[in-house]
């Protein structure tokens, strides 16, 4: 009984469990341990289907939101008036809303200020995603349904709003609060105000959304996860001085009470111009009389309002200064923007490199939807929100074309593609990176910077992917030490080695294209976006996907020997290391013969970690070389070749 007890014992504990036939015999019951076995994802449903697309019943809930805010830059407050239409599209009864509050990440007891979390460095940039210095949190005046005060309570950058009728499937609720808040010099490294510039972002309170994966997404935001939020329609009033331009989301509804004549004339002319043009010329910027328009009584008002409407957004942000210059361009009706500070003295070209970007992206991937892609220039160095950017003065032209390309970039990931950034970094920042390095390498083509930026994820292997240190990619952002390897360049390098070393360049990109179109203006998971892909492209996937986000598999492939028949037929021995499958290309040079290569399938690794290639013919075989082009983050380059060097 000890015996067949340790024996049991000790099979369990190698995977191996014993278990009684019919004659009494005992069968080994063995682990599926296939490189090949199937991912464990969330059953299809009538939402989300087995083939990656919305399900004949999919839902998702709205926010509409409409909002009257002014700036007072001498107190550096902006006080705002909203109400938010909320409609319930799910079958389930709702008792209470979630709501973000973000500015209170300022507060002097927040989650970022408490434990003083140390800025994320990506090469040359650092982002610091606390307040700096600055303590403060936002005051909310008033939150009202029908005029009557709601029960509330906060935690953090979050709201929980009871309501005393639950809102039915279908039913809808209309929320209005009232607040005001000192804007911080920079909050979480993503707005901020320097001199009479102002970059403003996650300033009004927004609904969380309720999804049919997890019910309320309220992850807490403390700086590194970004944002997953409802699509609606905005109408935004925003009172600022007089003197002030402003940019913001949406279209502007009122350009004759805020724009000059000839402001009006330029823009209509740049909306049809492949070329740049000066809306606020070099010598206008900052003069009022030449930048604001003037009134019938010929007296300037102390402020001005500038209304604008968004349809089918997921945010709404605006920046505003007195000494903006002003370019513009167009692309297909679509209007490109760039409003900079004189000191900007890098930025001649952004309009041309944002016409560029945006103009590769609709016609590589999936029209842009909207009337204009603007950025604007200041202290943030990087975010994105819909139709709007904030970008530095970069110190290089290269720097520079990378940050507006990637930031323009976003407005497919996640503005089209509405993904939870705050869980999966990888489906925003990760798919954008990899759009973008294709957009540099295009823009900068037969310089040296152009002709290797698309291999530059795979030269930062090395130096990031460190047994103990290396994360999966599914990861919360928040719990990632290296975010600039984690969110960006690891799922870069991941989806350019399966469009051209897996799939293959034509078959990767229908299937990313499906995936866009299937998932514009919607919440897709990572299972969606599997499946999708897997769906389309009529390969199975569920290895590549494990390999690359669920763990930190590592590549090895090697030539273990090579061996001549009597028949006079090569056999090439070949082994996978490590713990990652992936296709292989063999370059074969012969003693009297042309040299030539061979692509092999993932497939070679059904049966086992051993594979055998038989070449076919009798020429003699001088040399054997794994990956050739050196494409693929091979851990062991060493054992690549045979002979060995």
């Amino acid at each position: 009984m000890r015996r067949r007890g340790r024996l049991i014992a000790l099979s369990i504990v190698a995977g191996i469990s014993m278990a009684g036939s019919a004659r009494g015999q005992r069968t080994a019951i063995v682990d599926d341990t296939s490189h090949f076995r199937a991912l464990d994802l969330r059953t299809p449903n009538e939402y989300r289907t087995g083939s990656g697309r919305p399900g004949p019943k999919y839902w998702q809930q709205r926010a509409d939101y409409r909002i009257a805010v002014s700036l007072a830059p001498q107190e550096n407050e902006l006080r705002g008036d909203e109400t938010i239409h909320y409609v319930n599209h799910s079958p389930d009864s709702l008792t209470y809303l979630w709501l973000f509050v973000e500015q209170n990440l300022c507060e002097p007891n927040s989650i970022t200020n408490q434990l003083n979390q140390p800025p994320l460095v990506f090469l040359g940039s650092s982002f610091d995603f606390s307040c700096g210095s600055f303590q403060g949190a936002p005051r909310l005046e008033s939150l009202t349904i029908g005029g009557k005060e709601v029960k509330r309570t906060r935690y953090g950058t979050t709201l929980r709003v009871d309501l005393e009728r639950a809102i039915a499937p279908g039913g809808f609720v209309d929320l209005r609060a009232q607040w005001h808040f000192i804007v911080p010099p920079q909050a979480g490294g993503r707005m901020g105000h320097d001199g009479s510039l102002y970059e403003i972002a996650q300033w009004y309170p927004r609904v969380a959304v309720y999804d049919d994966v997890k019910g309320w997404n309220h992850e807490p935001y403390i700086g590194a996860g970004e944002f997953y939020l409802e699509y609606g329609d905005f109408d935004v009033t925003i009172t600022v001085p007089d003197a002030n331009i402003v940019a913001a989301t949406g279209e502007l509804q009122n350009p004759t009470q805020v724009l000059t004549a000839a402001q009006r004339q330029r823009l209509a002319l740049a909306r049809q111009s492949d070329t740049t043009i000066a809306i606020i010329r070099a010598d206008e910027a900052g003069k009022v009389e030449s930048t604001r328009p003037g009134t019938a009584t010929g007296a300037r008002p102390a402020t001005r309002a500038w209304h604008y409407t968004a349809h089918n957004v997921r945010d709404f942000a605006f920046a505003t200064a007195r000494d903006l210059r002003w370019d513009a361009s167009g692309y297909k009706g679509i209007l490109i923007e760039s409003l900079y500070r004189p000191t900007a003295d890098r930025w001649r070209e952004v309009n041309r490199m944002g016409r560029e970007a945006i103009k590769y992206f609709s016609e590589q991937w999936f029209p842009y939807p909207w009337s204009h892609a603007t950025t604007v220039e200041g202290p943030v160095e990087g975010m994105e929100y819909p139709m709007l950017t904030f970008t530095p003065n970069s110190p290089t032209r290269e720097d520079q074309q990378w940050v507006i390309a990637h930031e323009f970039g976003h407005q497919w990931f996640p503005m089209i593609v509405g993904s939870n950034e705050r869980l999966y970094p990888w489906m925003d920042e990760g798919f954008n990176t990899f759009i973008d390095l294709a957009n540099a390498a295009r823009y900068f083509a037969g310089a040296p910077y152009g002709d290797t930026i698309e291999v530059h994820p795979l030269h930062l292997y090395a130096d990031h992917a460190k047994p103990g240190n290396e994360q999966p990619l599914i990861e919360k952002p928040v719990e990632v030490r290296d975010l600039f390897w984690g969110g960006y360049q690891k799922p870069a390098l991941m989806m350019q080695l399966l469009r051209f070393e897996v799939l293959g360049k034509d078959r990767f990109d229908a299937a990313f294209r499906e995936y866009i179109r299937a998932w514009a203006y919607k919440h897709p998971t990572p299972a969606d976006f599997f499946r999708v892909m897997r769906d389309q492209s009529g390969m199975e996937l569920d290895w590549f996907w494990r390999d690359w986000i669920f763990t930190t598999a590592r590549l090895d492939q090697a030539v273990d020997s090579v061996a001549r028949g009597s028949d006079g037929g090569t056999s090439i021995y070949m082994s996978s290391r490590g713990t990652m499958v992936m296709p292989t290309t063999l370059r074969l040079t012969f003693v009297n013969a042309p040299s030539r290569e061979v692509r092999l399938p993932v497939e070679m690794w059904n049966l086992g970690d051993h594979f055998v290639y038989r070449v076919p013919g009798t020429a003699q075989v001088q040399a054997v070389e794994i990956d050739p082009r050196n494409a693929m983050p091979d851990i062991d380059r060493a054992n690549n070749r045979w002979p060995r060097p």
